[in-house]
Parts: C-alpha cells; sequence; structure tokens
C-alpha cells in the first residue's frame, strides 16, 4: 500500500484547505440514527453535509481551488461542467471571489438546480445531454478563451476541499470506526480517506472508509480490478449526483491505495434510502447523498465482512427536484412492500368489480388508484383488465391482501410500482 506522501494530496494540503474554508462554509451536524443503529447493530451517525450551503459538499473543493488562483487567472474568470451540485459550488465559490463564472449543464437538467447556480450569478449554458458532453464543452470554452476550468474531481485542490469533511467528522464524533459515502469521480472519497487515515495513523487505531455506488453507475469496482480506469459504456441511475462514467486519475490512486473497499447498491435500496430519511430522520437527501444508507439497508457491511460500533454516513446532498422526490418516494414506498400495483383479468359482469373493492376493504388496504378497460389485444370477448394501486403496511401485509385474492378464485399479478421507473 502507498503511504499518504507519495499520493497527489497530503493531510498538510487538507489541513491548509480547511483554514482557507473557515469564513465561507458551515459546519455541518452529525445526527444519530436510532432506527438505522437498530438495523445494522451499530450505532450509526449521519454527517449531514445536505445541510451545507449551496446544499451539498461541492463548495468545499470549489472555493480552496478557486482561491488559489493568481489575479490574472481570476480575470479571465472560470468554466465548469456540472447536471448540479459542482454548478452550484462553483458558481458561491466565485460569487464570494468574485469570479466570473460560465457554466455548462446538460440539457434537461433538473429546474431547482439549474436555477439555483443562476441564482448564484453563473452564467449557465445548457449543451448536451450528459455531464461528459457538457464538459467536453466546457473544456473546449477553456482552451479557446483561457477561462479556467474547475474540474468537480480531478484536481489536488478540490479533493484536498472536500477532504475537510474528514477532519470535522473525526473532531465531532473521535470514536468512529467506519465511515461510508457515495462515490462517483472519487473526489469526496479520496480527500476523506486521507484526512481520515492520516489522524487515524497518527492516533495508533484504524478508521475504515467504504465507498458506496449505484450499481447501474459503478466504475470504482471494474476499475480496482484492472488496476487501471475503466470506463463505462453506459450510466442510468437516479443518483445523478454520482452517474459518472470513469473514476478521475487522481482519486482512483488515492482509492486504490486508502479505501478498504467500494460496494454497489440497487436502485430501489436507494430510494428506500431516501424514504427512511424523510420519513424517520426527517432530512431530505438526494439519491446520490443516500446511497451510504442504502449499503447500511442492504446489509452490506456484513456481508463484506466488515465489524463496526461506530459508523457513521456522509449524506453528500440534498439537491433534489421536487419531480424526481416524487417519484422516488412512490419507488421506495413500493420497494418496501408499502405500494402495491396489481392488475388483473375480470369477467365483465356486474359484481366483479365490487368483489375485488371488498376483498381489499377486507384486508385493510387503501386504493389510491383504478384503472379498468375492455381493450387490449391480450383481453377475450366478455372479459375486462384492471390495474389496482393500493397502500399497503408492507411485504407480510402485501402478501395477505393477494392471498385473500386468490382465495376468491382472482389471479392478481404484481407490476412495476405506481408511475413506471424512475431510473
Amino acid at each position: 500500500m502507498s503511504t499518504v506522501q507519495q499520493l497527489p494530496v497530503t493531510l498538510e494540503d487538507i489541513e491548509a484547505a480547511r483554514k482557507v474554508l473557515a469564513p465561507i462554509i458551515s459546519l455541518t451536524p452529525v445526527e444519530h440514527s436510532r432506527m438505522l443503529s437498530r438495523q445494522v447493530g451499530s450505532e450509526v451517525y449521519l454527517k449531514c453535509e445536505n445541510m451545507q450551503r449551496a446544499g451539498s459538499f461541492k463548495v468545499r473543493g470549489a472555493y480552496v481551488r478557486m482561491s488559489k488562483l493568481s489575479d490574472a487567472e481570476k480575470a479571465r474568470g472560470v468554466v465548469a461542467a456540472s447536471a448540479g451540485n459542482h454548478a452550484q459550488g462553483v458558481a458561491q465559490a466565485a460569487s464570494h471571489l468574485g469570479i466570473k463564472a460560465r457554466i455548462y449543464m446538460p440539457v434537461g437538467v433538473a429546474l431547482p438546480k439549474l436555477t439555483a447556480t443562476r441564482d448564484h450569478g453563473a452564467d449557465v449554458v445548457l449543451h448536451g445531454t450528459t455531464v461528459d458532453e457538457a464538459l467536453a464543452e466546457a473544456q473546449r470554452y477553456a482552451d479557446e478563451t483561457g477561462a479556467v476550468f474547475v474540474h468537480p474531481f480531478d484536481h489536488p485542490d478540490i479533493i484536498a476541499g472536500q477532504g475537510t469533511i474528514g477532519l470535522e467528522l473525526l473532531e465531532q464524533l473521535p470514536e468512529v470506526d467506519t465511515v461510508l459515502m457515495g462515490v462517483g469521480g472519487g473526489g469526496l472519497l479520496a480527500g476523506v480517506a486521507v484526512a481520515l487515515k492520516e489522524k487515524a495513523r497518527q492516533l495508533g487505531r484504524q478508521i475504515k472508509v467504504i465507498g458506496v455506488q449505484a450499481e447501474n453507475a459503478a466504475a470504482y469496482p471494474p476499475s480496482l480490478a484492472a488496476d487501471a480506469l475503466v470506463p463505462l459504456d453506459t450510466v442510468h441511475t437516479i443518483a445523478d449526483g454520482i452517474a459518472v462514467g470513469r473514476p478521475g486519475q487522481l482519486p482512483f490512486q488515492i482509492v486504490k491505495a486508502l479505501v478498504d473497499d467500494v460496494v454497489t447498491v440497487s436502485e430501489d435500496a436507494l430510494a428506500q434510502a431516501l424514504v427512511v430519511l424523510l420519513e424517520r430522520n426527517k432530512l431530505v437527501v438526494e439519491p446520490a447523498g443516500a446511497v451510504g444508507v442504502a449499503a447500511l439497508m442492504e446489509n452490506l457491511l456484513a456481508k463484506h465482512g466488515i465489524e463496526s460500533k461506530n459508523c457513521a454516513v456522509i449524506l453528500s446532498g440534498g439537491n433534489i427536484d421536487p419531480l424526481l422526490m416524487l417519484k422516488v418516494i412512490q419507488r421506495g414506498l413500493a420497494a418496501g412492500g408499502r405500494y402495491l400495483t396489481i392488475r388483473m383479468m375480470l369477467p365483465d359482469r356486474p359484481g366483479a368489480l365490487a368483489s375485488i373493492s371488498r376483498i381489499i376493504a377486507e384486508s385493510d388496504a387503501n386504493v389510491t388508484r383504478l384503472d379498468h378497460t375492455r381493450i387490449g389485444g391480450a383481453l377475450s370477448m366478455g372479459d375486462v383488465a384492471i390495474t389496482i394501486d393500493m397502500e399497503t403496511r408492507g411485504h407480510e401485509h402485501s402478501e395477505m391482501v393477494l392471498n385473500n385474492l386468490r382465495a376468491e378464485g382472482f389471479e392478481p399479478v404484481i407490476t412495476s410500482s405506481a408511475g413506471g421507473s424512475v431510473a
């Protein structure tokens, strides 16, 4: 394993970054979660970077990077590309430093993120349909105009800025032994790993650092296995904040040397984690910020042989489009057995639908939507198809409803969650 001193970012870099950031960031709280602690069998704490200024940790790295620019570089302005959090971080930092900022964002970016970036004073240009396309255009603009390109994760100052979260966490929770966080390009994971691993070494103890990726946007596991950067062919996840198809070169060096493991979680687990954080911890967190909680809920620590008494999850951001939140909540409820959608064929005669309604009512489920049709290629003459959405109290209750319908001769088929796939 490489030593910290041989890596592109050191503990001294991170401590210096913390001094730079002192006037402009908030010390975000660390909250204990009783529900997650009971479920995991370890004390679980949440580092709430979703409460940071601009709604995520990204302002840390952006401000450190831009504060070191020369007067001539500041005069030329900065350019960046992002689907949201990095855009807002760069825009906020530029506003504090009096620097002109141009931000490229993909067409179709969430309106709240677009509006917030503009509200910080940045010039926003919509380009391409993916972050990679926006990044390429931002780099082209930098080459053409001399503006300084502020990369979202692949720069030592960015990594050092993000690493300040690790210093804060260790002071707020000295007994922490395991820390989980989401991974896109790897700037956050790399910076926090340097801070925690070196501080732990100085204290004569160990702290495990775990990265978490969405399974449909997981470039780190194959890259670590190959010991080389392996780009993904496609990236498709509700966690847009970590939807990165290729690890950063500098973060990869650090993650390879210091991080204990990188695990993946499903889209359903992400949705359930967001619902749990909202419902039980009263925290609004975007899917990318909830991946660490999703890993705990899928029992990934035990599955990977990781023992922990005091576990912390970095909730990296809370910038979520309300429309996406609505879809994710529906999916999370469905994944948790609290929202059931079924489809059935019925004879087209009086009383058939009333029987279905009676069974559902007697099963103490609540119908929220019903679709009734006589037309369709799979329907026989004299049949109708109905689709019913209903609220249930969990998987056992859902199974009871299904069994009660089957007991009276109906053949319910479970379909996707209401509203369709949100991935």
